[in-house]
């Protein structure tokens, strides 16, 4: 039996990327998991691919939108009854000067990123029992001001925020909530491949380790934080980064 067995995980943004290779992960040690996405038909690839039969639910949702949210936890309640991790990955990427921005973007951005987060940890807590864990996706850029990434910093320093808060206020019920915040991961909405030859080879020399990382990397930190090996951990935000943050690179 896996670690997770007997669990049930809901991992927004779950059909690609860092949140699909973690929903894989934790089939593999046992969990019952839901997937969200926007698309049915990306949640269908996904499904057919983690392969896992009645053990994968997956729901058309966005994030953004609280009526999604409510059909999504009344689907978890009805097959399930219960939730016991949350993984909040699902997000969306905007990277141009502060003057170009407009407010239908800004919207965008804020209600994905901060809202979506925001009221998906809110409606999930009534299906949470005590001491159940969950993990915010937030990012490197947090760290370090980057030019264009005004508004995405922005939201991803409140779901950073929102970790440390939101660890004060559940500890009582033993809840425990802890941030990622990777670094150049290869994923769908930006990899390598997108960049070009010169600016990954730039952005590679940034990192201490000397590459991008790998999804099933982030994964296996999100697969930590929600175990019992990190029982004693709340409130904090662990760089998953290659040493890109704090390394400055020979």
């Amino acid at each position: 039996m896996g670690c997770f067995a007997d669990k049930v995980v809901l991992i927004t943004g779950g059909t690609s990327g860092m949140g699909y290779a973690t929903a894989d992960r934790m089939l593999r040690e046992g969990a019952s998991v839901v997937i969200t996405g926007r698309s049915d038909e990306r949640l269908s690839a996904a499904a057919n691919r983690l392969g896992a039969g009645d053990r994968v639910l997956t729901v058309r949702a966005d994030s953004s939108r609280l009526s999604d949210i409510d059909e999504l936890m009344a689907r978890i309640g009805a097959r399930f009854g219960r939730l016991d991790v949350l993984f909040a990955n699902a997000g969306a990427g905007m990277f141009k000067p502060v003057t170009e921005f407009g407010e239908q973007e800004f919207d965008h951005l804020v209600d994905v990123n901060f809202k979506g987060v925001f009221f998906t940890i809110q409606k999930a807590l009534g299906l949470m029992g005590d001491g159940g864990s969950i993990v915010l996706n937030a990012s490197w850029t947090t760290h370090r001001g980057i030019g264009s990434a005004s508004l995405y910093s922005a939201t991803k320093a409140a779901v950073q925020s929102l970790a440390k808060t939101l660890a004060a206020d559940l500890a009582p019920r033993g809840i425990r909530v802890n941030s990622i915040s990777p670094g150049y991961v290869n994923t769908d909405m930006f990899n390598e491949d997108q960049l070009g030859a010169e600016g990954a080879a730039a952005r590679r020399a940034q990192v201490a380790l000397g590459r991008f990382g790998r999804a099933e990397e982030v994964a296996e930190v999100v697969m930590f934080l929600a175990s019992a090996a990190a029982s004693y951990m709340t409130g904090q935000d662990l760089l998953v980064d290659g040493g890109l943050v704090p390394v400055i690179p020979n």
